[in-house]
């Protein structure tokens, strides 16, 4: 079976968040979150093989993360038990910057996470939740406006109001279009 995510590209912590669906939750399984992980190559270090410990920790950090997001998109203040479970995942693997000299003749200091790939992978949700809540942007965050879609959005532009044009908003463009029309076919 193929798992294919309705969204991603939106900001990381995003994309976690949107691997539950009404459909149901796409990285339940060790072959869920390795699709999901393939989908998100270059935003967070490869853990290979994904297995039970790795779902179960990026379930864990999402299901901190959904109501400290909600909390802050409302201006209020997080619970306490997601602002510790996010911590938890964050202290379980600090990071610091390794400097390193380029071919090309540059500096680079990529962060650098000493740990085994379970609590670093949880550790880089956790920074990407962190991220989010203390972006200026985290109250423009958006539910799609399609009433059988929980996707969130950060959107770029004002006007937009469903996660994926061309699959949310053509069904609402569809059904109006539809309403709009019933009536003058029923007379």
């Amino acid at each position: 079976m193929t798992v294919t995510f309705p969204l991603t590209g939106e900001p990381l912590a995003l994309d976690l968040l949107n691997t539950l669906t009404a459909e149901g939750d796409l990285v339940a399984d060790p072959a869920g979150l390795a699709a999901w992980l393939d989908a998100q190559a270059g935003r967070l270090t490869p853990v290979g093989a994904a297995g039970a410990a790795e779902v179960a920790a990026v379930r864990a950090v999402r299901e901190a993360a959904r109501p400290a997001l909600a909390a802050a998109r409302r201006g209020e203040r997080p619970p306490a038990g997601a602002l510790a479970a996010l911590n938890g995942a964050l202290a379980a693997a600090p990071s610091h910057r390794v400097l390193a000299w380029t071919q090309e003749g540059g500096t680079t200091a990529p962060a650098h996470r000493p740990a085994g790939p379970v609590p670093r992978l949880a550790a880089e949700l956790a920074e990407a939740v962190a991220e989010l809540l203390t972006d200026p942007r985290v109250g423009q965050v958006r539910e799609c406006e399609a009433h059988d879609c929980v996707l969130l959005f950060l959107p770029a532009h004002p006007r937009r109001r469903w996660c994926v044009a061309s699959v949310c908003g053509n069904r609402a463009r569809v059904a109006r279009y539809y309403a709009r029309h019933k009536g003058q076919s029923d007379g």
